[in-house]
């Protein structure tokens, strides 16, 4: 079994501010950090820190090759990352004392992807290989559809929401990770609807897939058919939020790889992102396995 994450490779800039800044509004950082990211990437390395045979695939300019070394030092193999003569993405990230985020992106070569980048990469993996995508590349659906008809197994977090998630094939994807506004955007309940509520929406609508829904401080929960499980957040001191819910996708996908319950998966999931919001970075924040699975 191998897995493929497919997505997006961020050059991330980080500013260290006291407060997001206002419309109209010019603030001093205190800190500025140019760092990988990407939830392509992160996902990639959380996967990777995790113990799963993890494929990275993308597009990215000269200036991410960096991104590739990095990855490939936690053992992801790059083979399938393009590299092409424009950039490669960027993330301007403002981050405040509090440890929350604000992100701007630019695409670059998460936006450059063909359909024929597409088939290739995928005529790589074979059925029951899982791919792990998210929303920061282009051709979404025509990438779920193709890895449906190879047999693999989908695992899809849609962010950043956007219409167009409406219109895709979401019910050939096996686990959907999504926090509360995502879920709210799906089910059409208000954003501040509990979480217990969108679960039982989400299960009618997609009454084959597996929905992890992450709460913040509520918690995660879990919803399947008529399972449901729930699991408290680790208590942990918030320094930078930034890829944690990249590091609970790969930790449960891992433990349930594992053999691990569903209450267990979860119980892993949140204690990996709690190390990860007590860490600076992104991807350099992600524990490894051995701090998890203990």
């Amino acid at each position: 079994m191998k897995v493929l994450s497919f997505g997006s490779l961020n050059i991330d800039l980080l500013f260290s501010v006291d407060h997001i800044a206002l419309p109209g509004e010019t603030i001093s950082s205190d800190s500025f950090t140019r760092s990988a990211g990407g939830k392509g990437a992160n996902q990639a390395a959380a996967l990777a820190k995790a113990g799963l045979p993890v494929y990275m695939a993308g597009k990215t300019g000269k200036d991410g090759l960096f991104l590739l070394e990095l990855l490939e030092s936690y053992g992801v193999n790059t083979d399938s990352v393009i590299q092409y003569e424009g950039a490669a993405g960027q993330a301007i990230i403002q981050i405040d004392r509090n440890g929350q985020n604000s992100i701007v992106l630019f695409s670059g070569g998460n936006g450059e992807i063909t359909i024929e980048e597409i088939k290739k990469t995928i005529a790589g993996f074979t059925g029951g290989d899982i791919i792990v995508l998210q929303n920061e590349i282009v051709h979404i659906d025509h990438i779920i559809k193709t890895a449906e008809k190879k047999g693999m197994r989908i695992c899809f977090n849609p962010s950043p929401f956007n219409d167009k998630i409406l219109t895709l094939p979401l019910d050939s994807v096996k686990w959907l990770f999504i926090n509360e506004i995502e879920g709210a955007a799906l089910t059409g309940l208000p954003p501040l609807s509990s979480p217990p509520a969108a679960i039982d929406r989400l299960t009618e609508i997609f009454p084959n897939t597996e929905i992890i829904l992450t709460a913040g401080k509520d918690g995660a929960f879990y919803g399947c058919g008529k399972e449901r499980f729930s699991c408290e957040i680790v208590k942990a001191p918030v320094i930078d939020t930034t890829g944690a819910g990249d590091t609970f996708i790969g930790f449960f996908l891992a433990a349930r790889e594992k053999n691990m319950s569903v209450s267990q998966s979860l119980a892993a999931a949140c204690k990996a992102a709690a190390i990860a919001v007590s860490r600076k970075g992104a991807m350099e924040s992600i524990p490894l396995a051995n701090e998890v699975f203990n």
